[in-house]
């Protein structure tokens, strides 16, 4: 793993931050579907969370992009991370009380959604800011890392939590670990917009499309992107293989829902060679491919252990293809449009998976769980080799020097 940006103290403040706050949001996370669920008795309200969180992050995803490209950065960032922290203290203030109410529960983790879509294409623009090009990618891996990490610590320190201290201690531990975000916002120097300011709004957000619109090689990268969420993502079919193969083993469904966050943090901490690319958008095609093929093979598997190496191998890929499109998005794209960039990038990481379990389920009810889960992942590769290597543009990329 190459650590030289964390020689950066800003970047570093901001790695750490980030780290140890999104453990707590994971907390978070498992503790709000719970209580909805011990209020609710319904699974349909615990799905529903996912749409109380997608809404904010597509409106205010593009809007706090818009605005990242007309402001301070550094204020931006701190006002966004107020938003979502004050939404954590919220949650924890109607536990404490024992005000436990559903719609209260649902207008918090709005509340949180739009902080972090104020804050996180934020984030993503500022990095450009505070290293040098070549060190961008290792930046990204590295946050990729973390989040990585938080996906598999997080809901285990929230399990424990909820055992010993009930739904209170677990939102006190996300509003402890929160403040480090914050701390690391406060800490950083000014960083006022460079270039052409455009004022937010409907029109700097169009600006922002039509520009993605007129480049072919931001443009594929989100294409790609898609494909590989849409046609390979298998999770919305986890509890049906583990129900037909493994006779519904809940450790089973344990092992097989970490195995691409697994996968996705060994990634990372193997990541030292993805900044040394230079033809990244040839590299990111094959990746993507490799994702494919991975959870293609995945659903031909009849052993756990298999199944969960050959997802893991496709967690590292999806990392490594990610870090590839975050540095594509920073570099390619001139600093008065990043935010606008990192906006949709938000969007799409956010509501490609979506897309991808949703037509995972209608393919498995309609063909059948193998076609949904092995032609999805086939169907991915073949796509993606199609379209990404088609646009020489996209193929030939190389990043700044």
């Amino acid at each position: 793993m190459d650590t030289r940006p964390l020689a950066v103290p800003a970047y570093r403040r901001l790695w750490i931050g980030q780290g140890v706050s999104f453990i707590g949001l994971q907390v978070t996370v498992v503790a709000v579907s719970q209580q909805v669920y011990e209020l609710t008795r319904s699974s349909l309200w615990v799905g529903l969370l996912s749409l109380a969180n997608l809404i904010p992050l597509v409106v205010f995803g593009l809007w706090g992009g818009a605005i990242a490209d007309a402001v301070d950065r550094r204020r931006l960032l701190v006002t966004g991370s107020v938003v979502a922290w004050a939404a954590t203290l919220f949650i924890l203030v109607q536990s404490l009380l024992g005000a436990a109410n559903v719609y209260l529960l649902f207008a918090a983790v709005a509340l949180g959604a739009t902080g972090f879509a104020v804050s996180s294409p934020t984030r993503g623009a500022i990095i450009p800011r505070l290293l040098p090009a070549e060190l961008v990618p290792s930046a990204n891996a590295l946050n990729s890392l973390v989040g990585s990490a938080g996906a598999v610590v997080g809901p285990m320190v929230g399990g424990v939590v909820l055992a010993t201290g009930g739904f209170t201690a677990a939102y006190a531990v996300d509003a402890l670990l929160f403040g480090a975000s914050v701390y690391a916002a406060v800490r950083l120097p000014p960083l006022k917009p460079i270039g052409e300011i455009t004022r937010p709004g409907l029109r700097s957000v169009f600006d922002g499309l039509r520009y993605i619109a007129t480049s072919r090689v931001l443009l594929m990268s989100f294409v790609v992107d898609i494909i590989a969420m849409v046609f390979a993502m298998p999770r919305a079919l986890f509890p049906e293989l583990v129900a037909e193969r493994f006779g519904g083993s809940l450790i089973a469904l344990g092992w097989i829902n970490a195995a691409i966050p697994i996968g996705s943090v060994v990634g990372g901490l193997l990541s030292g060679w993805v900044g040394r690319v230079r033809r990244q958008g040839m590299a990111l095609t094959l990746t993507i491919a490799v994702w494919g093929l991975t959870v293609a093979a995945a659903g031909l598997a009849n052993e756990l252990w298999l199944m969960v190496v050959l997802l893991a191998v496709g967690g590292a890929a999806d990392l490594t293809s990610s870090v590839w499109r975050q540095s594509i998005l920073q570099l390619h794209a001139p600093d008065d449009m990043r935010g606008r960039m990192q906006g949709v990038f938000m969007v799409v990481v956010a509501g490609g998976p979506r897309l991808g379990d949703l037509r995972a389920g209608a393919m498995a009810t309609g063909f059948g769980l193998s076609a949904a889960w092995i032609g999805g992942g086939l169907a991915c590769t073949a796509v993606v080799l199609m379209v990404g290597l088609s646009v020489r543009a996209f193929r030939r990329y190389e990043p700044p020097r």
